[in-house]
């Protein structure tokens, strides 16, 4: 096996396989990539088991071949190396030697048998449909962040809901304390079964697709597969039942206030610094025409910022999670951002909010956050 490639095309697919490879450890063939050179090109694949992702690069092969190599210490030569030219050669059944053209120096790196790397099936007859990359992006990036890492909960909240109805798209994650949700045409759109797509590849389409042009999807025997430019990844999909997102929404309430994103963002990250850490609790104290954000006093003390907000009302109070609120305003892309919700009017003078939570742009938009009040 012996064939040069370009160092600065191979980083970046190697990148990819880096991002879907979690086992470090030399000795597991999952930590390996295998290449398979033939035909004019090279194939290159990562597994981690759930995640799997093929990509190729053209490459001038001199001997086709295939091998595996540990991909954490193959980013690191190729890292080391200048741009240019580079000769991959397998000097024996587990060895290879990598080295620049023109230059000085040469790297002997220890390989595995391709035989052992686990099969990663072909997607030649899956049905594929095409969306917009654009709005898958979108999707993604407005529900990514509210997907459940903690392993207490129920392994559907570890992924993205990702469901066509009528001829709606749409996208949904929650960790049972908020939900976001988004929305896209699916105009000419198949109709495919209901799926738990886990983060990890949702994040490295996220990071890797363009804006421009069509991704291509399918979702298939308890598999998703997606397909852009000379990529291509598939997953395993989370089983379980999600629960009825519609009915997480509020429906019907009655009050708001407005207020602008930058002027929230900035007063959230001072107020915060403050904060139990454990609990992550602020108020939100609304009043005509002011906001008020507090950090309630601990050992370490208190903060307190008013900003301007668009509010004509009696006086109202909220208990929040700040990381809940911080994290939609890092993706809702406008100027101002509207809090819609209901207020317990138990006691006349003093108006809570114990109720969901909407939190979304000013202008019509196909995306809102819940977020549940802190007692």
């Amino acid at each position: 096996m012996k064939f040069v490639f370009d160092r600065d095309a191979m980083i970046k697919e190697i990148a990819i396989a880096q991002e879907v490879i979690t086992n470090k450890s030399p000795l597991s063939i999952l930590s390996n990539v295998l290449l398979i050179a033939e035909n004019g090109e090279l194939v290159i694949k990562a597994t981690d088991s759930t995640v799997r992702f093929t990509t190729s690069v053209p490459v001038d092969i001199e001997e086709e071949g295939r091998t595996t190599v540990f991909c954490d210490k193959f980013m690191s030569i190729l890292s080391s190396l200048p741009s240019g030219d580079v000769e991959f050669k397998q000097d024996e059944l587990y060895s290879v030697t990598i080295k620049p053209i023109n230059k000085k120096v040469k790297f002997q790196l220890k390989t595995q048998a391709s035989d052992k790397f686990p099969e990663i099936g072909s997607s030649e007859n899956v049905p594929f449909f095409e969306i917009a990359a654009r709005d898958f992006k979108e999707m993604i990036k407005q529900t990514i962040f509210a997907v459940s890492h903690e392993i207490r909960n129920k392994t559907f909240m570890t992924g993205a809901y990702f469901i066509k109805k009528d001829d709606v798209l749409t996208m949904v994650a929650t960790d049972g304390r908020r939900l976001s949700c988004v929305t896209k045409d699916a105009l000419g759109v198949p109709d495919f079964p209901p799926a738990i797509i886990p983060t990890k590849v949702l994040a490295s389409v996220l990071k890797n697709v363009s804006d421009e042009g069509n991704i291509q999807l399918s979702v298939i025997d308890k598999s998703i597969f997606i397909k852009f430019a000379n990529v291509e990844f598939s997953s395993n999909l989370i089983e379980g039942q999600f629960p009825n997102y519609e009915k997480v929404i509020p429906q019907n309430l009655t009050t708001s206030f407005q207020v602008n994103k930058s002027d929230l963002e900035s007063a959230l990250k001072r107020t915060s610094i403050m904060a139990d850490k454990e609990i992550n609790k602020i108020m939100f104290k609304i009043t005509s025409g002011v906001l008020s954000i507090v950090s309630p006093e601990t050992a370490n003390g208190a903060a307190e910022e008013e900003i301007p907000c668009r509010y004509d009302g009696k006086d109202i109070s909220m208990a929040l999670n700040f990381i809940y609120v911080s994290e939609p305003l890092k993706v809702i892309d406008a100027e101002n951002i509207v809090f819609n919700f209901n207020v317990d009017e138990t006691f006349a003078d003093n108006l809570v909010v114990t109720k969901a939570i909407i939190v979304k742009p000013e202008t019509s938009s196909d995306y809102l956050h819940v977020i549940m009040p802190l007692k």
